[in-house]
């Protein structure tokens, strides 16, 4: 068999070194690849590859940084070729289950969670490890002691965004007389935006006297839950009421300043406003004078999803903490920077 292969080798060497013309002529057709010996009866064919499945569970859709973090998401498997099973858990933690226990079922390659809340997640995730799939936590961490129920958590630095906003909030009243008051707008209760910004702003001003957090309360991030809660806080005497604002999230803050307006206050004067997420909405709060600074939470996560479900896929070890850049802007570059802001 071997001496019949190389025999014709030969015959087609002799002939590839003339033309019926008698010249010297370079032959334009391809190069011949010789097949390598293979099991004929399971043929490798490398233009066939199946495409990864991911089963994502998102938390909801509560607010316009959620809105833009679902659409980066989709945009992202898209031009990556991956296949996206996406349920939508609508802030009901017992929907999130449901939704992974079916992707278990459907036997995706990768399940990926925004979980409503940090807590509970254990046993679901112990049993998506049975069933042998990689997990990736997207924007919102779980509190698990085993580290090894997950391959990597990508999301934001939560605790770092409060202590950018309390930064900015002393920079900003350090010639204010007094006592400031602060009323702070939560998040979903549980959560690990709600919890870890509460905290990194509450640390940064600890054993600043002049500074004190008056008025705090869960508004769920939305707008309506802010305006709601912000009517509720200026109920109280007027020399109770802030002097500053401190909002979990873009969209209280903006149902907030309708609250700060009809009590007949000037939302980012009377009222110091700082918010996280920095969505064009915010942007052009600050622009018109309402807000004072955003702090930036960047829900532009599809392409690191991707990648990391690519990486995975392909055997390769990942951090188990992903960052995205962010930053903090403030009035005097609002204007500026609107333009640059894709959600």
């Amino acid at each position: 068999m071997k001496l019949a292969k190389w025999c014709l080798v030969l015959v087609l060497l002799l002939f590839s070194g003339c033309s019926g013309s008698g010249e010297n002529v370079q032959s334009s057709a391809p190069p011949v690849n010789y097949p390598v010996e293979t099991d004929l009866q399971h043929p490798v064919d490398p233009a066939v590859t199946k495409p990864i499945v991911l089963g994502f569970s998102q938390l909801g859709s509560e607010s316009t940084w959620r809105e833009a973090n679902t659409s980066s998401i989709k945009e992202a498997a898209d031009e990556a070729g991956i296949i996206l099973i996406m349920k939508n858990a609508e802030q009901d933690q017992k929907k999130q289950f449901d939704a992974i226990r079916s992707f278990i079922r459907s036997d995706v390659d990768i399940i990926a969670i925004a979980p409503v809340v940090q807590t509970g997640w254990k046993p679901i995730l112990q049993e998506i490890k049975q069933a042998g799939i990689p997990v990736i936590i997207l924007d919102r961490s779980v509190n698990v002691e085993d580290s090894s129920l997950y391959i990597t958590f990508i999301g934001s630095d939560f605790y770092e965004e409060g202590v950018k906003a309390a930064k900015y909030m002393i920079d900003k009243m350090r010639h204010h007389p007094g006592v400031i008051n602060i009323a702070e707008l939560q998040g979903t209760v549980g959560s690990t935006p709600s919890i870890d910004r509460g905290l990194g702003f509450r640390e940064t001003i600890q054993g600043k006297s002049n500074f004190r957090i008056t008025q705090t309360k869960p508004a769920d991030f939305t707008k309506s839950g802010g305006r709601e809660i912000m009517r509720e806080f200026l109920r109280q005497p007027k020399e109770k009421w802030p002097q500053v604002l401190y909002s979990h999230n873009d969209d209280m803050a903006i149902g907030a300043v309708e609250a700060i307006e009809e009590a007949g206050l000037r939302p980012g004067t009377d009222v110091v406003i700082i918010s996280v997420d920095g969505t064009r909405r915010a942007f052009e709060q600050m622009a018109s004078g309402n807000f004072n600074a955003v702090v930036e939470c960047n829900p532009l996560l599809g392409p690191l999803l991707m990648q990391a479900t690519k990486e995975i896929m392909s055997g390769r070890t990942l951090p188990k903490r992903m960052v995205p850049p962010e930053d903090i802007f403030t009035q005097e570059l609002a204007a500026m920077e609107i333009e640059n802001r894709k959600y």
